[in-house]
């Protein structure tokens, strides 16, 4: 089956180059993808509706249900991504070891829930930050509209916990209540994270956030559902109290990393194409990059920077105006390699946790590159 199939495709894989790290997360996309559908299903009946809400009091209208929700879902599931969440779970519950045939139906099912959940938030964030393009794509607010988007964003957050409802016949009870609790204190987090990343990029702050403050928002932002990953993944195989607190903050630093990177990527990738060249700088974004510059440039192109930031301009000249104070102070250069650091000084911490050495090589690689990617 589905579960069978994709641990022997993990086997199959070693982690040694940056293709085979491409190939990994590729080959694991088709088996996340079955796993979501066998969850999601792409329509909607009144039996799967009876399933989702309990049964109807009235009579529920299956067409608007599937039109107003699983339509929109569907269409940003199908524009890919990388599915990397996933695959950190994965990885992590492989870390200490073979894994039996019944939790790997367990942790593919946890890998669907986190790439569903990370989904809404994308459907969300576009809203907020009135984006043009998802994966190349107009984004599903542009084609569904604001109200459809909110709300199959938001149910996105919700919908999955039908699988942890679902794994009460298979697991502890105890196992079953952390899992839960991992989630929501994740989604609140990553709210908050939002939160702070939304006020600064509309320049409310009184003054610039510190590099303390940025990296935090990062941790709850982008950071979360990696924890979250890592999390459930450690929490499956049964793995201490401490060992899964440890193996979170991990898949935090690895979320943290990412989305620096992504930042980069942003203003200076050639094939970085799932949304338009220097966005962030139209969007207004502080990012690690914007702080590092305020706090070294010139008093002269620290103002000149904002300046640009507050005005949320599309104009290209400004746009590339902007990227080039930021090169000229290291700022990219800066942000690239706090990146690559703050996974060394993780890894540090997780490493002597690892008992598998085949485990530990396939997630450190992991690691490095989706700090190391240029796309």
């Amino acid at each position: 089956g589905i579960n069978a199939e994709y641990g022997r495709r993990i086997e199959r894989v070693t982690m040694s180059t940056k293709p085979t790290i491409e190939s990994l997360l590729q080959q694991h996309k088709s088996i996340v993808d079955k796993n979501i559908e066998k969850w999601f299903p792409r329509k909607l009946d009144e039996k799967k509706l009876d399933f989702f809400c309990g049964s109807a009091s009235f009579k529920f209208d299956v067409e608007a249900s599937s039109e107003a929700i699983f339509t929109p879902c569907w269409d940003i599931l199908d524009r890919g991504g990388k599915r990397w969440r996933p695959v950190l779970l994965t990885l992590i519950s492989e870390a200490f070891g073979p894994v039996s045939e019944d939790k790997r139906e367990v942790i593919n099912n946890l890998a669907s829930l986190c790439e569903l959940i990370h989904n809404g938030s994308l459907m969300i964030d576009d809203i907020e930050d009135n984006s043009e393009l998802r994966r190349g794509k107009p984004c599903v607010h542009r084609i569904y509209g604001t109200d459809i988007a909110v709300n199959a964003g938001n149910a996105l957050y919700f919908l999955p916990m039908v699988i942890v409802r679902e794994l009460r016949n298979k697991l502890p009870d105890s196992l079953v209540l952390d899992i839960y609790n991992v989630i929501i204190q994740e989604c609140i987090n990553l709210h908050f994270g939002q939160g702070m990343d939304i006020y600064w990029h509309q320049g409310k702050s009184s003054k610039p956030p510190s590099i303390e403050q940025y990296l935090q928002m990062c941790a709850f932002k982008t950071g979360t559902l990696a924890r979250m990953a890592a999390k459930l993944g450690a929490l499956v195989i049964g793995a201490e109290k401490n060992t899964v607190e440890t193996i979170g903050r991990f898949g935090e630093v690895i979320g943290v990393a990412f989305q620096i990177q992504d930042d980069v990527l942003n203003l200076v990738g050639e094939h970085f194409t799932t949304s338009i060249t220097g966005e962030d700088i139209t969007e207004g974004k502080r990012s690690l990059m914007v702080l590092h510059c305020l706090h070294h440039a010139s008093e002269e192109e620290a103002k000149r920077l904002l300046e640009i930031l507050n005005l949320h301009t599309k104009d290209r000249k400004l746009i590339e105006e902007a990227i080039s104070i930021l090169k000229k102070n290291g700022s990219i250069d800066h942000a690239k390699q706090m990146g690559k650091q703050i996974i060394v000084d993780a890894w540090a911490s997780v490493e002597p946790l690892i008992t598998s050495p085949e485990g530990k090589a396939k997630l450190k690689a992991f690691a490095d590159f989706l700090v190391e990617r240029d796309i």
